[in-house]
């Protein structure tokens, strides 16, 4: 991993998940100082929850395209 990251919050979902990916195979792997463990982990759960929010946000476009599709589907 780069020692400049890139806010979490201009992260795509991609990029999130693959950083994410990265994060954990990194704990998993070990070697880390404490403080660097630390760090790794409070990436990884800001990690997490923006992959949350991506997926939150794509199913809220999904229900909302299958909302309007049922709300035209009614007036017919």
């Amino acid at each position: 991993m780069s020692d400049e990251q890139t806010p979490v919050s201009q992260l795509g979902y991609e990029e999130a998940r693959d950083e994410l990916i990265e994060v954990v195979r990194i704990l998993e792997a070990g070697g880390q100082d404490l403080d660097a463990s630390l760090a790794l982990w409070e990436r990884g759960e800001e990690l997490a929850a923006r992959c949350t929010e991506h997926l939150d946000g794509a199913r809220d476009r999904i229900d909302a395209v299958l909302g309007d599709d049922d709300d035209a589907a009614s007036r017919t």
